[in-house]
Protein backbone atom coordinates (compact mmCIF):
# COMPACT_ATOMS: atom_id res chain seq x y z
CA UNK A 1 0.00 0.00 0.00
CA UNK A 2 1.47 2.92 -0.90
CA UNK A 3 2.79 5.66 1.83
CA UNK A 4 0.92 8.48 -0.72
CA UNK A 5 -2.33 8.09 -2.73
CA UNK A 6 -2.98 10.60 -6.05
CA UNK A 7 -5.91 10.94 -7.05
CA UNK A 8 -6.35 13.07 -10.26
CA UNK A 9 -10.12 13.88 -11.32
CA UNK A 10 -11.23 16.82 -13.49
CA UNK A 11 -8.86 19.62 -13.52
CA UNK A 12 -7.80 18.88 -10.07
CA UNK A 13 -6.25 16.31 -8.02
CA UNK A 14 -5.98 14.95 -4.37
CA UNK A 15 -2.99 13.83 -2.70
CA UNK A 16 -3.53 11.70 0.26
CA UNK A 17 -0.60 11.27 3.19
CA UNK A 18 -1.86 7.33 3.43
CA UNK A 19 -0.30 5.98 7.09
CA UNK A 20 -3.61 6.21 9.23
CA UNK A 21 -2.12 3.65 11.59
CA UNK A 22 0.83 5.90 11.93
CA UNK A 23 -0.83 9.21 12.18
CA UNK A 24 0.27 10.01 8.77
CA UNK A 25 3.70 10.27 10.54
CA UNK A 26 6.71 11.47 8.28
CA UNK A 27 9.39 8.72 6.98
CA UNK A 28 11.08 8.05 3.88
CA UNK A 29 8.64 5.78 2.00
CA UNK A 30 5.80 8.76 2.66
CA UNK A 31 9.03 10.75 1.27
CA UNK A 32 9.42 9.36 -1.73
CA UNK A 33 5.69 9.17 -2.55
CA UNK A 34 5.39 12.78 -2.06
CA UNK A 35 8.44 13.15 -4.10
CA UNK A 36 7.04 11.01 -7.44
CA UNK A 37 3.39 12.32 -7.01
CA UNK A 38 4.55 15.55 -7.52
CA UNK A 39 7.18 15.65 -10.31
CA UNK A 40 3.48 13.69 -11.68
CA UNK A 41 1.34 16.35 -10.91
CA UNK A 42 3.56 19.01 -12.34
CA UNK A 43 3.82 17.50 -15.60
CA UNK A 44 0.05 17.52 -15.77
CA UNK A 45 -1.04 20.90 -17.35
CA UNK A 46 -4.43 20.10 -16.97
CA UNK A 47 -4.00 20.03 -13.22
CA UNK A 48 -4.54 23.78 -11.77
CA UNK A 49 -5.01 22.97 -8.22
CA UNK A 50 -4.45 19.44 -5.29
CA UNK A 51 -6.06 19.20 -2.07
CA UNK A 52 -3.77 17.73 -0.26
CA UNK A 53 -5.21 16.03 3.32
CA UNK A 54 -4.39 12.95 5.45
CA UNK A 55 -6.10 9.82 5.58
CA UNK A 56 -8.16 8.77 8.36
CA UNK A 57 -9.54 12.03 9.47
CA UNK A 58 -5.88 13.15 10.97
CA UNK A 59 -3.60 15.68 8.53
CA UNK A 60 -0.45 14.56 10.07
CA UNK A 61 1.79 13.98 13.51
CA UNK A 62 4.99 15.31 12.11
CA UNK A 63 7.94 12.59 12.05
CA UNK A 64 7.76 9.38 12.87
CA UNK A 65 10.43 9.18 15.27
CA UNK A 66 9.71 5.14 15.76
CA UNK A 67 10.66 4.67 12.18
CA UNK A 68 13.19 7.08 12.62
CA UNK A 69 15.16 5.47 15.62
CA UNK A 70 14.56 1.83 14.06
CA UNK A 71 17.63 -0.45 14.68
CA UNK A 72 19.01 -1.67 11.84
CA UNK A 73 18.32 2.02 10.18
CA UNK A 74 16.21 2.02 7.60
CA UNK A 75 17.71 2.15 4.13
CA UNK A 76 15.78 5.21 2.96
CA UNK A 77 17.79 7.45 6.29
CA UNK A 78 20.80 8.55 5.20
CA UNK A 79 18.93 10.29 2.07
CA UNK A 80 15.92 11.40 3.85
CA UNK A 81 16.90 14.87 4.48
CA UNK A 82 17.91 15.26 0.72
CA UNK A 83 14.72 13.86 -0.37
CA UNK A 84 12.41 15.80 2.10
CA UNK A 85 14.23 19.31 1.09
CA UNK A 86 13.16 17.92 -2.15
CA UNK A 87 9.73 17.51 -1.43
CA UNK A 88 9.47 21.09 -0.17
CA UNK A 89 11.06 22.50 -3.07
CA UNK A 90 9.13 21.10 -5.39
CA UNK A 91 6.05 22.62 -3.37
CA UNK A 92 7.25 25.88 -3.62
CA UNK A 93 8.15 25.72 -6.99
CA UNK A 94 4.98 24.59 -7.82
CA UNK A 95 2.63 25.98 -10.75
CA UNK A 96 -0.35 24.20 -9.31
CA UNK A 97 -2.45 25.77 -6.36
CA UNK A 98 -2.11 23.56 -3.16
CA UNK A 99 -5.87 23.49 -0.84
CA UNK A 100 -4.65 22.26 2.44
CA UNK A 101 -7.50 20.25 4.28
CA UNK A 102 -6.19 20.33 7.76
CA UNK A 103 -8.14 17.85 9.80
CA UNK A 104 -7.30 17.08 13.68
CA UNK A 105 -3.84 18.29 13.73
CA UNK A 106 -0.51 19.36 11.78
CA UNK A 107 2.50 19.28 14.13
CA UNK A 108 5.89 19.69 13.36
CA UNK A 109 7.08 18.38 9.96
CA UNK A 110 3.34 18.07 9.36
CA UNK A 111 2.65 21.47 10.17
CA UNK A 112 5.20 22.93 7.80
CA UNK A 113 3.55 20.93 4.96
CA UNK A 114 0.15 22.51 6.21
CA UNK A 115 2.00 26.02 6.16
CA UNK A 116 2.96 25.42 2.22
CA UNK A 117 -0.32 25.57 1.07
CA UNK A 118 -1.65 28.54 -0.78
CA UNK A 119 -5.17 28.01 0.73
CA UNK A 120 -6.16 26.21 3.94
CA UNK A 121 -9.73 24.88 5.03
CA UNK A 122 -9.46 24.33 8.51
CA UNK A 123 -11.85 21.72 10.84
CA UNK A 124 -13.00 23.91 13.75
CA UNK A 125 -11.66 21.49 16.21
CA UNK A 126 -8.17 21.48 14.30
CA UNK A 127 -5.08 22.98 15.75
CA UNK A 128 -1.41 23.64 14.35
CA UNK A 129 1.67 22.80 16.24
CA UNK A 130 5.38 23.98 16.24
CA UNK A 131 6.75 22.23 18.83
CA UNK A 132 9.89 21.71 18.05
CA UNK A 133 11.09 24.72 20.33
CA UNK A 134 10.49 22.35 23.27
CA UNK A 135 12.42 19.37 22.01
CA UNK A 136 15.63 20.87 21.27
CA UNK A 137 15.37 21.12 17.18
CA UNK A 138 15.02 23.86 15.30
CA UNK A 139 12.42 24.20 12.65
CA UNK A 140 13.70 25.40 8.97
CA UNK A 141 10.99 24.61 7.02
CA UNK A 142 7.74 25.57 9.02
CA UNK A 143 10.22 29.22 9.65
CA UNK A 144 10.37 29.10 5.80
CA UNK A 145 7.09 28.50 4.75
CA UNK A 146 6.07 31.28 7.51
CA UNK A 147 8.67 33.84 6.44
CA UNK A 148 7.64 33.65 2.88
CA UNK A 149 4.22 33.72 3.54
CA UNK A 150 3.06 35.48 6.56
CA UNK A 151 6.02 37.54 7.94
CA UNK A 152 8.36 37.43 10.98
CA UNK A 153 5.61 38.96 13.61
CA UNK A 154 3.28 35.48 12.56
CA UNK A 155 6.60 33.35 12.78
CA UNK A 156 7.33 34.19 15.71
CA UNK A 157 4.21 33.73 17.53
CA UNK A 158 4.02 30.23 15.65
CA UNK A 159 7.33 28.98 15.81
CA UNK A 160 8.63 30.67 19.68
CA UNK A 161 5.70 29.74 21.41
CA UNK A 162 5.16 25.95 20.73
CA UNK A 163 2.38 26.17 21.43
CA UNK A 164 -0.95 24.78 19.83
CA UNK A 165 -2.72 27.11 17.63
CA UNK A 166 -6.42 26.51 17.42
CA UNK A 167 -8.61 27.08 14.49
CA UNK A 168 -9.87 30.58 15.19
CA UNK A 169 -6.31 31.84 15.67
CA UNK A 170 -5.17 30.34 12.22
CA UNK A 171 -8.13 31.99 10.90
CA UNK A 172 -7.13 35.85 13.10
CA UNK A 173 -3.37 34.85 11.65
CA UNK A 174 -4.48 34.53 8.05
CA UNK A 175 -2.83 31.16 8.27
CA UNK A 176 -6.02 29.62 7.49
CA UNK A 177 -8.45 31.06 4.79
CA UNK A 178 -11.03 29.48 6.06
CA UNK A 179 -12.60 27.51 8.89
CA UNK A 180 -15.45 24.98 8.16
CA UNK A 181 -17.15 22.26 10.77
CA UNK A 182 -14.80 19.19 11.17
CA UNK A 183 -17.05 17.00 9.35
CA UNK A 184 -17.28 19.21 6.12
CA UNK A 185 -13.30 20.07 5.97
CA UNK A 186 -12.50 17.37 3.30
CA UNK A 187 -15.51 18.27 1.04
CA UNK A 188 -14.74 21.90 1.67
CA UNK A 189 -11.51 21.81 0.45
CA UNK A 190 -12.69 19.77 -2.64
CA UNK A 191 -14.96 22.61 -3.39
CA UNK A 192 -12.64 25.28 -3.69
CA UNK A 193 -10.28 22.89 -5.47
CA UNK A 194 -12.78 22.43 -7.97
CA UNK A 195 -13.33 26.05 -8.05
CA UNK A 196 -9.84 26.88 -9.35
CA UNK A 197 -10.27 24.04 -11.45
CA UNK A 198 -12.84 25.80 -13.65
CA UNK A 199 -10.90 28.64 -14.43
CA UNK A 200 -8.31 28.71 -17.18
CA UNK A 201 -5.30 26.92 -16.86
CA UNK A 202 -2.63 29.15 -18.32
CA UNK A 203 -3.85 31.63 -15.89
CA UNK A 204 -4.00 29.81 -12.69
CA UNK A 205 -0.24 28.59 -13.68
CA UNK A 206 0.80 32.42 -14.73
CA UNK A 207 -0.81 34.13 -11.51
CA UNK A 208 0.93 31.30 -9.02
CA UNK A 209 4.23 31.19 -10.63
CA UNK A 210 3.96 35.37 -10.77
CA UNK A 211 2.95 35.47 -7.42
CA UNK A 212 6.08 33.43 -6.09
CA UNK A 213 8.28 35.04 -7.94
CA UNK A 214 7.87 37.90 -6.70
CA UNK A 215 7.39 36.93 -3.03
CA UNK A 216 10.93 35.19 -3.18
CA UNK A 217 13.17 37.39 -5.50
CA UNK A 218 15.42 34.38 -6.11
CA UNK A 219 15.33 30.97 -7.26
CA UNK A 220 13.66 28.07 -5.59
CA UNK A 221 16.16 26.70 -4.60
CA UNK A 222 18.23 29.34 -3.07
CA UNK A 223 15.34 30.22 -0.81
CA UNK A 224 15.17 26.56 0.40
CA UNK A 225 18.53 25.97 1.04
CA UNK A 226 19.04 29.31 2.88
CA UNK A 227 16.19 28.47 5.65
CA UNK A 228 17.33 24.99 6.00
CA UNK A 229 21.26 25.74 5.96
CA UNK A 230 20.97 24.87 10.06
CA UNK A 231 18.45 21.70 9.40
CA UNK A 232 19.56 19.71 12.11
CA UNK A 233 18.31 16.37 10.13
CA UNK A 234 22.25 16.82 8.44
CA UNK A 235 23.31 16.75 12.44
CA UNK A 236 24.42 13.34 13.55
CA UNK A 237 21.98 11.76 16.06
CA UNK A 238 19.57 14.46 16.03
CA UNK A 239 16.60 12.29 15.55
CA UNK A 240 17.87 9.29 17.39
CA UNK A 241 18.38 11.57 20.21
CA UNK A 242 15.17 12.96 19.80
CA UNK A 243 13.48 9.10 19.40
CA UNK A 244 15.05 8.31 22.68
CA UNK A 245 13.88 11.95 24.52
CA UNK A 246 9.73 10.69 23.10
CA UNK A 247 10.41 6.99 24.15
Amino acid sequence: MSAVILDVHDGWAELVLNRPERKNAIEGTLAQAMHDALQQLERDDNVRAVVLRGQGGAFCSGLDVKAFGAEPAPDWKAGFPSLWEAVHLQLLASRKVLVVALERYAINGGAALALAGDLMVCGEGAFLQVGEIGIGMAAPRNAAWLALRHGEAVAARVCLLGERIGAADLLRLGIATEVAPDHAVVARAQAVARAVAAFPAHSVHAIKSGMRAATLQMPPAEWMAACARFDPLNQHGVIANVARNKA
